[in-house]
């Protein structure tokens, strides 16, 4: 044997113990991470394989059908964390809701929703939404009148896309943070379609005030402006005074519209690219995130108030 071997012998064992405990604890950590962050839904669509994340509450009642809320990432995001920022696990645990979670495809190097300019692309993401209402229709008793969609920045502008393409299946939406950059005249379905948008005045990916954004080319509306025109769509009267409901939130309601779809708009004064009242996003890059008001709670209060009325000479669905 060779002088001294075992001694060397320890020292290599030692060192690769010491680069070996960092890798795997590396490898435990991605594992944990896909683990948590994974989707339980799959449903080819279109001819792509589309995945979503659903969460059925343990208050769930099987024999009653049940509204189902589905809620859109933003742009760079994935389910799992969206359901983490909006919190809406624990409100329909609560309550005894469904919610989906789809996963967007790659839109121009980030995941998220094909919304920057129609065509084949978005009329895809419109038919994965269509056929997830459906695959999880044939799973669980979902009430057809009382299915709603919500989502985040990318995700709102989609919310908005699915009221003018599903309006025959959506019965209200909810907006935070929308980055809307498809122009009305895009949306041709002229059904009342109730919204309720939050959105703050210091968001600078989509600025309270329109105009340029560092995350999206071109230029995007005022939110007032937005906010006005879905009040027009639904022939809404005039709206009520800004009321102040919370330190630094304000309220304004479009009311007396078309099948009762009323239009809200909470301003968040100061609030970032982020939803208020969920979880906090890095402020340095998202600006900050109110906790003052309650978009997931707001939204659901909202959409409680409304159910999706059938086209006049037909049948309730």
């Amino acid at each position: 044997m060779i002088p001294g071997t075992p001694a060397r012998l320890r020292v290599l064992g030692l060192v690769f113990t010491l680069l070996a405990v960092p890798l795997l604890l590396a490898a435990a950590e991605a594992i944990g991470f896909h683990v948590q962050n994974r989707n339980n839904g799959r449903v080819v669509s279109s001819g792509e394989t589309r995945e979503y994340l659903l969460y059925v509450p343990k208050s769930h009642d099987a024999a009653k059908p049940a509204p189902l809320v589905i809620s859109l990432h933003g742009g760079a995001g994935w389910p799992a964390l969206h359901r983490d920022i909006s919190g809406w696990n624990r409100l329909a645990e609560q309550r005894g809701f469904l919610v989906a979670y789809p996963a967007g495809l790659d839109a121009g190097g980030m995941t998220g929703w094909r919304v920057i300019r129609p065509g084949p692309d978005l009329d895809r993401d419109v038919g994965f939404i269509s056929d997830l209402i459906d695959e999880v229709g044939e799973t669980y008793r979902v009430d057809p009148s009382r299915i709603y969609a919500n989502g985040l920045s990318n995700g709102g502008s989609m919310a908005f896309v699915l009221s003018c393409a599903l309006s025959d299946r959506i019965a209200a939406v909810g907006l935070v943070a929308a980055a809307n950059k498809l122009p009305w005249s895009w949306c041709t379905d002229d059904r009342p379609v109730p919204m309720i948008s939050l959105h703050g005045t210091g968001d600078t990916a989509a600025p309270y005030r329109g105009g340029t954004s560092w995350v999206i080319p071109g230029l995007l509306p005022s939110v007032t402006e937005w906010t006005a025109n879905w009040a027009r769509r639904n022939r809404c009267g005039e709206a009520t005074a800004e009321q102040t409901v919370a330190t630094g939130v304000t309220r304004r309601e479009y009311t007396g519209c078309a099948d009762d779809a009323s239009v809200v708009l909470f301003t968040i004064d100061g609030g970032g690219h982020t939803w208020p009242g969920g979880a906090l996003i890095p402020e340095w890059f998202a600006g900050p995130t109110s906790q003052e008001v309650d978009a997931t709670a707001e939204m659901w209060s909202f959409f409680q108030q409304h159910s999706l009325r059938p086209v006049s000479g037909t049948s309730s669905p």
